[in-house]
């Protein structure tokens, strides 16, 4: 779908963010302070470094195309609709996984082209895990540096193998209950950041139903990782892809990752959502 992410700009930038993601990991291995943005999010030394890094980055290998980040300020929509094509990045997804020290969190770095997301790296420093993906050409994972293609698995006979869902650890309980009450036969497995997106990319999750709140820097470059490997990101309400720059708001709407479509689960999450 692009030509613009050559083999050495991407080689360039997933370097680059492993090199943001060791500096993420200097300050998660010391006592950090924590505080509290206008949202009531929390922000701690390592969002920040990570922003600086990842922007340097993309201004140094991609002159020219505009940067947009969760910390970079808000950039107003009269500005950011006459953008073709962008980077879009969440220096640090799962402050408060980074804070608890669970391991769970990334560094997104998403390019997007007319709304959709073409190109994603989500790096979570702690696993020593990285996952790529370019719409049109090929997703994989890089682990310790062993590289593996990657693809979302078909969706099997949930009377033979229980099918996996993964949720948050944190968000959207009651609306996921209900969707899970109404599923057949599943394993569930809960889990922080973008990672969730990653696990239905690389086939060890079948479906991640978001039912609560996120923006769309939370999900661009996993997105385009799931859809590289074959699956899709969708709107929960409509079935439709996950578009990102359409609005004044970076909010996403609602939304579920899935390997394969099948009308069991879309069933499941038309009677979960709030007025069906």
């Amino acid at each position: 779908m692009t030509h613009f992410v050559t083999n050495e700009l991407r080689a360039r930038l997933i370097e680059g963010v492993h090199t943001a993601g060791r500096e993420v990991l200097a300050i998660y291995a010391q006592d950090f302070a924590v505080e509290t943005k206008d949202d009531a999010s929390p922000l701690t030394e390592a969002d920040m470094v990570s922003h600086h890094a990842l922007v340097a980055l993309l201004e140094r290998w991609a002159p020219g195309v505009p940067v947009l980040s969760e910390e970079s300020g808000e950039i107003p929509f009269e500005t950011r609709q006459g953008w073709e094509r962008y980077w879009l990045i969440d220096p640090l997804d799962g402050t408060k996984e980074f804070i608890n020290k669970n391991g769970e969190f990334t560094l997104n770095v998403a390019l997007v082209e007319q709304g959709v997301p073409v190109f994603g790296i989500v790096h979570a420093p702690v696993l020593h895990t990285t996952w790529v993906g370019l719409v049109g050409g090929e997703a994989f994972k890089v682990k310790r540096g062993i590289y593996s293609q990657v693809r979302v698995r078909e969706l099997p006979d949930p009377d033979v193998e229980p099918w996996k869902v993964v949720g948050s650890r944190r968000h959207g309980a009651e609306t996921f209950e209900a969707f899970c009450a109404a599923l057949p036969h599943h394993e569930r497995v809960s889990m922080g950041s973008s990672i969730k997106l990653c696990l239905v990319a690389e086939g060890a999750a079948d479906l991640y139903p978001r039912l609560a709140p996120t923006s769309e820097w939370d999900t661009a470059a996993a997105q385009a990782v799931v859809t590289a490997a074959g699956g899709e990101v969708l709107d929960a309400n409509t079935l439709e892809p996950l578009r990102c720059n359409r609005q004044d708001s970076v909010l996403n709407p609602w939304f579920i990752a899935c390997g394969q479509r099948d009308e069991r689960w879309e069933r499941a999450l038309r009677a979960s959502l709030p007025g069906s």
